[in-house]
């Protein structure tokens, strides 16, 4: 693909994987905006950019704010002249805890920001993009936890699986407009999701589980072992140019989504429910996270990541699987 002189719109763009994914696109040739909910993530992000020389202007966006989302594409058109011909829709946060201890505030913030953030994000651009008529690729970025149920982690999970579903539901949809939609489905990445609860808003602080500076910090242990950042923008963009719709970023995809879709399908009769309460006595199915990354997860969690926050009568720990 010549990616010179197209427009790139990112969320999330000031750090982590945003930024890694501005990196390379604006490095392939691209003009790019980075749009973020954070100012100094932004600032930093410029700095780099400013040295480089590259073609990229910074959007201060809270991508939950359809209003503020629809400024943000009218500033991009008056920036660069047109609508981006590539939309990559980053921002995420997540926040862990028993399922059973989420509160209202937990899902209207994770989902808000993962799910809302990218349909507001596609009902801004699409029309734009389809009017232009030059094509273009759309690009969620969602997570190997969209594929399954995670107990520590309902809200970011159920959100990550909508994502997938809407960006195959927009694949479909915008064939006849010659624009392709690809979902992004990394695991563990090196970015800053350990910090997510900074940008929480205050309406919505009312979490039900425990967060603290040494489970935030176990967390972060756990995340610089994963994927690089400007890796995954590497990766976005060979994702983009295999023309695949849903892109996971390992050689053992096939046996990651074989076992989620037995799953699916033990979820159905008697027999295979008998087979899962088997399967998990055997422990953790098959993961692309490397042993050092999971034994730094179950150190978080010793620090109370994923636990309840602290008052909370009714989550029995005695009664959970670890």
């Amino acid at each position: 693909m010549d990616y010179t002189g197209k427009i790139c719109f990112i969320t999330g763009g000031g750090a982590g994987a945003g930024f890694g994914q501005a990196q390379i696109f604006s490095e392939a040739g691209c003009r790019v905006v980075i749009a973020d909910i954070r100012r100094d993530a932004l600032d930093d992000a410029m700095r780099h950019f400013g040295e480089k020389g590259a073609q990229v202007h910074p959007i201060l966006l809270d991508v939950t704010d359809s209003k503020a989302y629809a400024a943000a594409a009218d500033e991009t058109e008056r920036v660069f002249g047109a609508p981006p011909e590539i939309v990559i829709q980053t921002a995420g946060v997540n926040a862990f805890g028993p399922a059973e201890a989420s509160t209202y505030d937990d899902f209207d913030w994770v989902v808000g920001v993962n799910l809302r953030g990218v349909y507001n994000g596609l009902a801004t651009f699409v029309p734009r993009m389809i009017k232009a008529g030059r094509g273009g690729h759309l690009v969620a970025v969602a997570s190997l936890a969209g594929f399954g149920p995670d107990p520590l982690a309902a809200p970011y999970s159920c959100s990550k699986a909508a994502v997938i579903n809407i960006a195959t539901t927009y694949h479909e949809a915008l064939k006849p407009y010659g624009i392709k939609s690809m979902v992004f489905c990394p695991g563990n990445m090196n970015t800053q999701i350990h910090l997510a609860h900074k940008t929480r808003p205050k309406n919505l602080s009312n979490s039900g589980y425990f967060l603290s500076e040494e489970s935030a910090e176990m967390y972060r242990q756990h995340n610089i072992l994963g994927m690089d950042i400007r890796e995954a923008g590497r990766l976005t963009m060979k994702g983009m140019e295999e023309g695949v719709v849903i892109y996971i970023p390992y050689e053992n995809r096939d046996d990651i989504i074989r076992n989620e879709t037995q799953r699916m399908i033990d979820y159905c009769t008697p027999e295979g429910m008998a087979r899962l309460e088997e399967e998990a006595k055997k422990g953790r199915p098959q993961s692309s996270e490397s042993e050092d990354e999971l034994s730094r997860m179950r150190a978080a969690v010793s620090a109370g990541l994923g636990k309840a926050r602290e008052g909370n009568d009714w989550v029995d720990p005695d009664r959970r699987r670890p």
